[in-house]
């Protein structure tokens, strides 16, 4: 709650996102999407866990309860893991429905590719699905990040981050952030960064996802060297990492530029030109950084691809 109240203090007074931002958040050329909170990688990690404590648990106090001559105190070694086993199951299938909520909202989405589908989307998250659904939310957000970033803000502001589980408001917390620095509130998207926690993403590609938006943040609010480091822990080339490669290279652009790596920050930006020409456009703004700013535009112009509006505004 304290850090909900913080946030919206610092949001008081709101720059204009303007037509540039609302453009760089679209689709197909928006950042990469964050992963399903509940996907199948975090469900078998939880298993495993579940199912090796419980056997370390059964085995402890099994053992125990062999060498205990009063029936009392078997009886009670016994309902000890009894207990945990079935507070364990009642988590399992609080988890298993999360995660058929998590498939039902991917199975709206699926079917988005026009306006009048993500109006349809809309309405169907709105219908079937309850007001605090963190995998809902989620998907609504994703939907109106496209036509107006601010209300996907106000939208995720709703996972109370104080009563989900860690890793869901992690992944929370990262969706503000990658908003936040794409209309250029840097201060707001440090904020939230600040309190995620890397170690307890166990699926790579959401920690890689989670490490970027991280990263730009810390390097654009002065911590260049705390970025880098984290992103060496990551090579965009992996094929696990294909969806979120153009966050990763956009982080590393930040990096290296707020490092003054000028080798480093051009060869992140050829990957993102190479990627699509309009990944470029984000860096072509006053609140980007001078170097960024200007070798975006300088290779956008090289490769002919650079709007002709944009050209215009240069030579005013």
């Amino acid at each position: 709650a304290r850090e909900n109240r913080k946030l919206r203090r610092s949001q008081s007074v709101e720059p204009g996102a303007g037509k540039a931002a609302r453009d760089a958040l679209k689709a197909p050329a928006r950042r990469g999407e964050m992963p399903d909170p509940l996907g199948s990688g975090q469900l078998r990690a939880l298993l495993t866990r579940l199912g090796l404590i419980l056997a370390g648990v059964w085995i402890l106090f099994g053992s125990v309860a062999g060498f205990v001559s009063s029936s009392t105190w078997r009886a009670v070694l016994i309902a000890i893991p009894v207990l945990l086993t079935g507070a364990a199951a009642a988590i399992l299938i609080w988890t298993l429905r999360q995660a058929k909520s998590a498939r039902g909202v991917a199975s709206i989405l699926s079917g988005v590719e026009t306006d009048e589908d993500r109006k349809a989307a809309l309405q169907k998250l709105e219908a079937g699905f309850k007001k605090d659904d963190t995998a809902a939310i989620f998907a609504k957000a994703q939907l109106e990040l496209q036509e107006d970033p601010r209300k996907a803000l106000k939208t995720l502001e709703f996972i109370n981050l104080a009563k989900v589980m860690a890793p869901v408001a992690d992944e929370a917390r990262g969706q503000r952030a990658m908003i936040h620095l794409t209309l250029g509130e840097v201060g707001q998207a440090r904020q939230l960064v600040d309190n995620i926690d890397l170690s307890r993403h166990q699926d790579a590609r959401t920690r890689a996802m989670l490490a970027s938006v991280a990263s730009e943040a810390w390097a654009r609010s002065g911590d260049a060297k705390k970025a880098s480091e984290t992103l060496s822990l990551f090579d965009p080339e992996e094929a696990a990492f294909e969806q979120i490669r153009p966050q990763l290279y956009r982080a590393l652009a930040y990096a290296a530029a707020y490092a003054s790596d000028l080798p480093s920050m051009r060869r992140a930006l050829r990957k993102l030109l190479a990627q699509d020409a309009r990944l470029l456009g984000g860096f072509i703004n006053k609140k980007t950084h001078p170097l960024l700013q200007k070798e975006a535009r300088k290779m956008l112009e090289q490769s002919g691809q650079v709007p002709k509006r944009m050209v215009v505004q240069r030579k005013v």
